[in-house]
């Protein structure tokens, strides 16, 4: 799990000390878990998840299908990314 944190939170260009404040823990406690020295709580892990936009069995390592959230689009603009994610499937 540590290394999907440190992933996701880079992927998503977030300093440790913005994820702590989100979640209110220190910065250390966050370089801990990227470190693999603890684990979040579940708390922490569905917190996150949330933050991420991915499923907490994504974070957890339990799958390898990454969520991506679609709320707050139109119709249209969730067409645009199926299609999108289409092509990477196909090579179009």
């Amino acid at each position: 799990m540590a290394e999907r944190i440190k992933f996701l939170r880079e992927k998503l260009e977030l300093t440790q000390a913005e994820i702590a404040r989100r979640l209110g823990i220190s910065r250390a406690g966050v370089n801990a878990w990227e470190m693999g020295l603890s684990v979040p709580s579940t708390q922490y892990v569905v917190e996150l998840a949330k933050i991420f936009g991915v499923s907490t069995d994504y974070l957890l390592g339990m799958g390898k299908t990454a969520m991506v959230s679609v709320e707050g689009l139109s119709e249209k603009q969730v067409a645009a990314v199926v299609n999108v994610i289409e092509c990477f499937r196909t090579g179009n």
